[in-house]
């Protein structure tokens, strides 16, 4: 992996490196041209913060051109009470001129690198439709629909909203971490995400307050003439959720509010019952299945004993036809994961065979082994049904990304 000082020669003398203080007006041009000046502002914010930093940034150059770029993030992504350490890539842009030469897998490899360095079990983001995949990822946690309202709740005090402050940041976290209490799986804005987020451009995070202390908040897209989008919305009861909605809708009167539901009772009351949207769903990649099953031991565990299954004195199998994975299970708890080679047939020595590209939606998705059973012939319970659908059960989850994925 590139440090400060490294570097990765490419063909056509091209250089893979970290990007350093010198880079940030060609990488803000090359975001600018290829994305938005939004992204170049989201870039300055991200590697002058001091919990990332220069070296959560890559380039590519040719000379002294700056020609690719990518950055990683530090993210966490939460499952079962255990807390996953996980990286999101962000921020990829390459020089027209330097399209179809491989530049991005280079930065996906140095990306990955990174993230392994830095103790990344997980891989997740949002991204170009199929082109990721190219790169290990595959698509495996349902994005939340965005959906209109077909009216607006009554509220206390519509002129409560305001933009959120750097002040808000302890209360924006406590909502967030109690919006999210009811998913299986949830990866909340760290703290470092939470300042880029008040102060970019792409977005606006908007705060409720009542009798001083904030009661609700939601994240909004620039609104357009007709509509605007919110997202993330949690508040403190159902009256401040209540107040956020009818704020939101206030920024553009007369308009429609769209977005993915999280506000209680209030926002599924409301929404216009209308077919949903075709699927969309985040990007995952595991690196390492055998070091990612290692640390879901817990879980698993926990699952078994909540379902009181007694499988005691032998092994799970877990079979992803190129390798598998055998976890012992004791009285007190799962043994260390060990793996082996092919193994074709799971069933016959009592295991789960799971396709290697399913196994992200197995791990965190919504339709768990019995759901994706019915939808794909090489992921299946084998003969022990019971078990390994108390170990792989459906996942509801909540993702926030440094962008929205609408």
């Amino acid at each position: 992996m590139p440090d400060a000082t490294s570097v990765v020669s490419l063909p056509g003398g091209l250089v893979l490196r970290q990007a350093r203080p010198a880079d940030l007006d060609q990488i803000g041009a090359l975001l600018t041209e290829r994305m938005s000046s939004a992204d170049a502002v989201d870039h300055r914010l991200v590697v002058t913060d001091p919990d990332a930093g220069w070296g959560s940034c890559a380039v590519v150059t040719d000379g002294d051109r700056v020609v690719s770029t990518a950055t990683l993030l530090d993210e966490e992504l939460r499952i079962g009470g255990l807390r996953l350490p996980a990286g999101q890539v962000e921020l990829v842009a390459t020089d027209r001129e330097y399209e179809g030469r491989g530049l991005v897998r280079a930065l996906m490899r140095w990306a990955h690198d990174r993230s392994a360095a830095r103790g990344h079990v997980v891989q997740v983001m949002i991204g170009i439709t199929y082109f990721y995949r190219r790169f290990g990822y595959e698509y495996a946690i349902d994005i939340q629909p965005a959906l209109p309202l077909r009216t607006l709740p009554p509220a206390d005090d519509p002129t409560a909203l305001r933009p959120a402050r750097p002040s808000d940041l302890p209360a924006l976290t406590a909502l967030q971490d109690a919006a999210q209490s009811g998913f299986d799986v949830t990866m909340p804005h760290s703290v470092p995400c939470w300042r880029w987020l008040l102060a970019h451009e792409a977005s606006t995070v908007w705060a409720v307050e009542r009798a001083g202390a904030v009661v609700a908040s939601g994240r909004t897209l620039p609104p357009d003439d007709e509509e605007i989008l919110l997202a993330e919305g949690a508040a403190a009861d159902e009256a401040a959720a209540a107040d956020l909605l009818r704020g939101v809708a206030a920024l553009v009167p007369g308009g429609q509010v769209r977005g993915a539901g999280r506000l209680g009772t209030v926002w599924r009351d409301l929404l216009r019952d209308e077919e949903r949207p075709p699927a969309e769903q985040y990007y995952v990649r595991i690196p390492d299945p055998a070091a990612l099953l290692d640390r879901l031991r817990p879980v698993l565990w926990n699952r078994l004993v909540t379902a009181g299954i007694d499988h005691g004195g032998r092994d799970l199998v877990i079979s992803t036809f190129g390798a598998h994975h055998r976890i012992p299970v004791h009285a007190d708890g799962l043994g260390e994961v060990s793996t082996g080679g092919p193994m074709q047939a799971p069933a016959s020595m009592g295991g789960a065979g799971v396709a290697p590209d399913y196994l992200p939606a197995l791990l965190f998705g919504p339709h768990g082994i019995d759901g994706l059973s019915r939808i794909r012939p090489d992921v299946y319970c084998g003969p022990e049904k019971e078990l390994y659908q108390a170990l792989f059960p459906p996942l509801t989850a909540d993702l926030l990304t440094y962008y929205l994925p609408y």
